[in-house]
């Protein structure tokens, strides 16, 4: 992975976006179906694209909405769909579109007043608190390409499990929609905007008060509050703002938002590693103004556009690797929070630090190892079977004190309260408890490659097995397993895991972006981590240049 020039530095101008010529591409372009590229494509967090690369219009919104109403009907859900979107410039047109669909088939529809923005675990919230006092289950849809360049656009769909949805439902949802589009858009029903906006069906929902006046049953607010922590939050221009201000001012806490700009632009981002706009809060590249700032705050925490993502700055360690946080979280969520049931599971993806697996195996926790993308976590989370579910991409989400379901999807902001609930119940900072841990468990050196694959050479990448690459040694030490399908569900991984006694590798294609991913972890030390990597892309350039 070469890291471009500009990674960490402001935006040039040259670069940003044009929304105009974005906006004016939604409306216009119309997809061509004979191009792969150009059809609804449900990936590991729905349908993702760009409106100049006619992947994201509002064909394939109208579309994909239409599928969404009519999956609803052949599965008998007839409460209401919450409805929200990010900061994209993309996402308010396409919550126009999606409302004028389902007021057209009389979907019963929770928005946030004046079309406000609103996370993702809010919307999964929602539905959970609807589903547990309504018979008629409610569900939802995300507008938001996540961390996503702004000039991306995405539409996720959540059932009525509250997190995203699962392969057999995004499939029937991806068919359908495709369907529709084939046969130019004829069974899509569908009113003028402003008949939408007046629909009997359509309703104002208030997501702020209901996520953060319930926020006490999952975070010791009171403890954070008691302690006085230091904590500055950067929503990064993103849907999580209205959010943090009511935090700060309803629970009375020492919090500063570091930087109040929504822009669809993101020009006030730094550059990630290959020069582009993302607003990842776990890249050290895109966060570099939060990471300045480390002095001011005991804790700081940046979340991406949608809030699903978090990433965590102590004034210990500075910008904490997504993995070590997780860790931590494990061994001080299921140590401190007593009436979580003994039997409750730490959830991991197979391409997240194998430290989470030490910790879990201190505290006597079953490890529940799955492929990437959070939808594996739901259900457990859901019935309480899993504790914490956590990606090595920085998302997570854990339960109530009690022990029952908060957000079944991804949440940034309780993850970056409960670094300041740590602090203050601990005494020390997570970075500062993360050293302990290494000290005891060891100190795992973890990387992840990116790197440029066609969609065709992503397909050869998903079909890697065992078989194909037949490897008996990794970096000098005998191969101890060599997995297609994850130990805790016996689900398809979608690429290759490949462990050794002091390490592993692991390589599958993005399911959002043109790249191929390869995570290594080393138990020993740089040089060994750095001679997994050499050959997990030896392997992985062999197989998706064979003919």
């Amino acid at each position: 992975m070469a890291i471009h020039p500009n990674a960490g530095k402001p935006v040039a101008a040259d670069t940003i976006v044009n929304i105009p010529e974005l906006i004016t591409a939604y409306y216009a372009l119309r997809p061509d179906l004979s191009m792969p590229g150009q059809r609804v494509a449900f990936g590991t967090s729905g349908h993702r694209g760009s409106s100049l690369k006619v992947s994201f219009n509002e064909a394939h919104i109208l579309a994909t909405t239409q599928a969404i109403c009519e999956y609803r009907v052949s599965q008998k859900i007839n409460g209401p769909l919450f409805l929200g979107m990010d900061t994209h410039a993309l996402s308010t047109p396409a919550l126009a579109t999606a409302l004028e669909v389902l007021a057209a088939n009389g979907v019963e529809t929770m928005m946030a007043g004046r079309q406000a923005y609103t996370p993702t675990p809010a919307i999964s919230h929602a539905i959970l608190c609807h589903n547990r006092r309504q018979k008629a289950k409610a569900d939802g849809i995300i507008i938001t390409p996540s961390h996503n360049p702004p000039e991306d656009g995405g539409f996720k769909y959540n059932p009525p499990s509250g997190g995203p949805a699962g392969s057999d439902i995004t499939a029937w949802i991806e068919q359908r929609a495709n369907q529709l589009l084939t046969d130019d858009l004829k069974a899509v029903k569908r009113v003028p905007y402003e008949r939408a906006l007046r629909a009997d069906t359509t309703h104002i929902y208030d997501f702020v008060d209901a996520y953060t006046s319930d926020l006490p049953h999952v975070i010791d607010l009171q403890a954070i509050r008691e302690a006085d922590i230091a904590l500055g939050v950067d929503p990064m221009g993103g849907a999580g703002l209205a959010f943090w201000s009511a935090i700060a001012d309803r629970y009375q806490l020492n919090l500063t938002i570091v930087d109040h700009a929504v822009d669809p632009t993101f020009r006030f981002m730094t550059l990630d590693w290959d020069g582009r706009i993302r607003m990842d809060p776990s890249s050290t590249y895109a966060m570099q103004r939060l990471i300045g700032l480390k002095e001011r705050f005991q804790i700081a925490c940046g979340c991406d556009t949608d809030h699903d993502r978090h990433g965590i700055i102590t004034h210990s360690s500075g910008l904490l690797p997504a993995n070590h946080y997780l860790a931590v979280c494990v061994y001080y969520l299921f140590q401190h929070r007593p009436h979580w049931p003994s039997s409750a599971a730490v959830g991991k993806t197979l391409v997240s630090s194998q430290m989470i697996d030490r910790v879990a195996a201190h505290l006597n926790r079953t490890l529940y190892e799955v492929p990437v993308g959070f939808k594996w976590f739901v259900n457990g989370l859901l019935d309480g079977s899993l504790g914490f579910g956590a990606e090595e991409s920085a998302g997570a989400s854990f339960e109530r004190m009690d022990g029952t379901a908060w957000s079944t999807d991804k949440d940034g902001i309780t993850a970056g309260l409960l670094a300041a609930e740590i602090t203050a119940r601990m005494g020390r900072d997570p970075g500062e408890i993360y050293e302990d841990l290494a000290r005891q468990f060891g100190a795992p050196h973890y990387a992840r490659i990116d790197a440029p694959a066609t969609p065709e050479q992503k397909a050869v990448l998903s079909k890697l097995s065992p078989e194909k690459v037949r490897l008996t040694t990794l970096a000098g030490e005998p191969v101890t397993n060599a997995l297609t399908h994850a130990p805790g569900n016996g689900a398809a991984i979608g690429g290759l895991k490949v462990t050794a006694a002091s390490g592993w590798f692991a390589a599958r294609p993005s399911g959002t972006e043109n790249i191929y991913k390869i995570y290594a972890e080393s138990f020993k030390d740089e040089a060994h981590l750095r001679q997994i990597q050499q050959e997990a892309q030896a392997i992985v350039t062999q197989v998706v240049s064979a003919p």
